[in-house]
């Protein structure tokens, strides 16, 4: 555990924080231990909608952005390579002169970036626990490169950020997802899980829509989407899918390529999840289109809250689902 790791540096391996001032904790996970910290003197920065609301639910202060300047900058090592850099780079940015912490596992690449800031900064300490490293140095100014637009194109155009699902171009599951999409789809209307916009933009040249909730968990990427979807129907929600509540009638339809990652680990209960909340938000006539890699066992939840689900299209790495009259009563 990440806390542990951390607890450990401040117990044991020397590690000494600032004993005035603002502790930043960049991207901490929402039920993280504070051991060891003072939870008056911490503010977390975090665009992930759950975790978000985890803290303020905690009490603790909270923003999408970093306000500073801080004492000390944590940060905790996301596992995409360009936004763990954009992350280091923004913390030493806003913390001058002070004390920055980077806490990560080997999965999440804790060993290269290790390497990376040996050949930037001295290293005033590095401990090793829990399959990863803590590691601490003052802040010098030597990761100006690494700072990254908050958003540019990619490849297609399309305006995404470091650190984003499918940055460089439209996910393939996606693609076949949109390919199955009847013309005849109609109504009020959620994409789920709704990412920079692909998606979107292809259940909004169904002219039947009269609305499409965008709903996405990370603040980055629905800003992007922001740019990518310019259509008048398309409404944005910063929000956890599972949770969500549509804030109009009962949904026609639901849209998803729902997420089955949590950090490296696939766990097929995310999707199973947003299958669950999608009935919960549907119309009894209401209708879902899904797609899903090939080995993920959602048929049996899906069976659970749709009285009608079939497959009516895929390949060998995806299957596209599609389900309707939602069984199970509204909340």
């Amino acid at each position: 555990m990440s806390s542990d790791r951390l607890l450990f540096a401040l117990e044991t391996g020397g590690l000494a924080l600032p004993q005035s001032g603002t502790l930043a904790l960049w991207r901490a996970s929402g039920d993280m231990a504070l051991s060891g910290l003072d939870a008056a003197r911490c503010e977390v920065i975090h665009s992930f909608a759950p975790d978000y609301d985890s803290w303020a639910r905690r009490g603790m202060a909270v923003s999408v952005a970093p306000k500073g300047p801080y004492a000390a900058s944590i940060v905790f090592l996301p596992r995409a390579r360009d936004l763990a850099e954009t992350m280091i780079a923004e913390a030493e940015a806003a913390t001058p002169d002070g004390l920055i912490v980077i806490n990560g596992a080997k999965t999440d690449g804790i060993e290269s970036i290790a390497k990376a800031l040996k050949k930037r900064v001295t290293l005033d300490g590095v401990v090793s626990k829990a399959h990863g490293k803590c590691l601490w140095f003052r802040a010098q100014g030597a990761f100006s490169d690494w700072v990254r637009p908050v958003m540019s194109a990619n490849t297609q155009g399309d305006m995404t950020a470091p650190g984003i699902f499918s940055a460089d171009a439209a996910d393939p599951a996606s693609v076949a997802l949109a390919a199955a999409l009847p013309e005849t789809l109609k109504g009020q209307v959620a994409d789920l899980g709704a990412g920079w916009g692909w998606l979107s933009r292809e259940i909004l040249s169904k002219e039947g829509v009269t609305a499409l909730h965008l709903v996405e968990a990370e603040a980055h990427a629905l800003d992007c989407a922001r740019q990518n979807v310019t259509d008048p129907r398309a409404q944005f929600h910063w929000a956890d899918a599972t949770t969500w509540k549509s804030p109009s009638k009962p949904l026609d339809g639901v849209v998803m390529n729902p997420p089955f990652h949590q950090g490296r680990k696939a766990d097929p209960r995310i999707g199973q999840a947003f299958v669950t909340a999608a009935a919960r938000l549907l119309a009894p006539n209401g209708q879902l289109w899904m797609v899903a890699n090939r080995h993920l066992p959602y048929e049996t939840t899906l069976a659970a809250n749709f009285r009608d689900v079939a497959e009516i299209a895929g390949n060998n790495r995806f299957k596209i689902l599609h389900a309707a009259r939602p069984s199970r009563p509204k909340r």
